[in-house]
């Protein structure tokens, strides 16, 4: 973070003499990062995919790329970056429409009996992650917005910018966050694959291709793609909950429909190909592994309390899986994938992967996202007033 300060005032001042030139030139760098990123997640994606990590090696690699290369930005070119929020709705939207055409065929009907059940379980895990907040905050002897902001389960992105708002502590929250990502992206995975026999054992079958060159499936790959960018724009943009996934799901579900329904088009079945859904995982991943590249040096007192505080989150979780089950006729797998804080675009992936139950698992963590996003306002509101209160008392 002191590099990034000690770059500050040349930018201010090339800001002040040329505002256009200086921001094509922040995006152009932003661009070479992110190019470099992907680049290097490629082979580190391919390795662990030899290692038979699995079809979300793309993930683990993307993280690691994404670490490295912000790392060595800010050691050798005294340069740093700030995440790429920007690749992780990309990677958002390219999931979404992946799993959207995965689930095309599921029976959707039978999950909406149970949305409230999926209601039930967001507000447990917004209420464990508000106590845990509290006593988080009580340990540590951190501002409790700060430890609200760190603890709640919500995007690593929006927690950090809500907290930028306010004035709190930006980089302790990104830290929490990240953290609790990080182990739910590697530890739900681990677990899968070790109870379940049939665990997606390659990346990609031997002979498949990464990309369809026949003419109609690239065309009709690039009016899918331009359809869910329209959608998914204009979602971000009002700022719609979950925009950017949800509305790339609903085009992967109803995107075969639509063309059968066209008088003009014939006996055509499209489904994305296996690129798109690695570069969406790479990107996912990249933006996670930035947020630890961005990381600058806490004190060990500091991380202990963050891993502590992401421990009782992921207990929470499981004691919310127990309740799923305790309520549900799911089996246990899917609990835990129902009700894994954080990570819900990854979750998905890993459901998608292993064939199971991808409906119930995309549906819970839809209204999770939903519903988290939308009552944002009112959590902040309450935190802050919480934050005023025990302000007073002291």
């Amino acid at each position: 973070m002191n590099q990034s300060l000690s770059v500050a005032p040349s930018l201010e001042e090339h800001t002040h003499e040329n505002p256009v030139v200086t921001k094509q030139q922040l995006l152009a760098k932003q661009l070479i990062v992110l190019i470099l990123e992907i680049v290097l997640a490629l082979p580190l994606g391919l390795l662990l995919a030899k290692l038979q990590i699995g079809r979300i090696a793309w993930i683990f690699g993307g993280i690691a790329s994404g670490t490295v290369v912000l790392q060595g930005c800010r050691i050798f070119y005294q340069y740093s970056p700030q995440p790429n929020r920007t690749a992780r709705k990309v990677g958002m939207a390219l999931v979404g429409l992946t799993v959207g055409a995965s689930s095309a065929h599921g029976n959707l009907a039978n999950v909406v009996s149970d949305i409230p059940i999926f209601i039930f379980l967001t507000l447990f895990l917004l209420l464990s992650g508000s106590c845990i907040g509290y006593i988080y905050s009580r340990l540590s002897k951190t501002n409790l917005m700060t430890a609200m902001l760190a603890t709640v389960p919500g995007g690593v992105g929006i927690m950090a910018a809500i907290a930028a708002d306010y004035n709190k502590n930006v980089t302790l929250v990104a830290l929490v966050q990240a953290i609790r990502v990080t182990s739910v992206v590697v530890l739900i995975p681990f677990i899968a694959k070790t109870s379940a026999g049939n665990y997606y054992p390659q990346t990609l079958p031997s002979n498949a291709a990464w990309l369809n060159f026949d003419p109609s499936q690239l065309g009709l790959l690039l009016l899918v793609l331009l359809i869910t960018g329209l959608v998914v724009y204009p979602a971000i943009l009002f700022k719609i909950p979950a925009g950017d996934f949800f509305g790339a799901l609903l085009i992967g579900i109803g995107f075969n429909p639509l063309i059968h329904w066209l008088p003009f088009v014939g006996d055509i079945s499209f489904s994305p190909p296996p690129l798109i859904n690695l570069l969406g995982q790479m990107l996912l991943g990249i933006t996670i592994g930035e947020y630890w590249g961005d990381k600058p040096n806490f004190k060990k007192q500091t991380v202990a309390y963050a891993l502590m505080s992401v421990g009782m989150t992921l207990v929470a979780g499981a004691i919310a899986a127990i309740l799923a089950m305790q309520l549900t006729s799911w089996d246990w797998l899917t609990c835990l994938l129902v009700t894994a804080p954080g990570g819900s675009a990854e979750m998905i992936l890993v459901s998608l992967a292993l064939n199971h139950n991808v409906e119930i698992v995309t549906t819970g963590h839809l209204v999770r996202l939903i519903a988290i996003n939308s009552s944002l306002p009112l959590w902040v509101f309450l935190f802050r007033r919480l934050d005023e209160q025990v302000s007073e008392s002291v």
